[in-house]
């Protein structure tokens, strides 16, 4: 299985995963959304943004990101915001 089999996850986004040292969606898995965002913010793309967190999590999961659960979105959003926050601060 590659990382583009996965839910959410086109070339771009599977090159970014690359770039962090994730080959396979097992090594995706295993190192979980949120870490990957996070390398993938400080290492490649210090734009991403919270719909990217969003297809992360989904492909995590096995789902579209519009089928995360409300409580999930809500923690990703919150997540975010405190990524956000600490980068300011730092």
């Amino acid at each position: 299985m590659e990382l583009t089999d996965l839910p959410n996850i086109g070339p771009v986004l599977a090159e970014n995963l690359r770039k962090i040292g994730v080959e396979t969606p097992e090594a995706f898995r295993e190192m979980g959304a949120e870490e990957a965002f996070l390398r993938i913010r400080r290492s490649v793309d210090s734009g991403a943004c919270l719909h990217q967190l969003g297809a992360l999590a989904g492909a995590e999961l096995g789902l579209p990101k519009a089928a995360l659960p409300p409580e999930r979105k809500a923690a990703l959003k919150a997540f975010f915001q405190e990524t956000k926050k600490k980068e300011r601060e730092s």
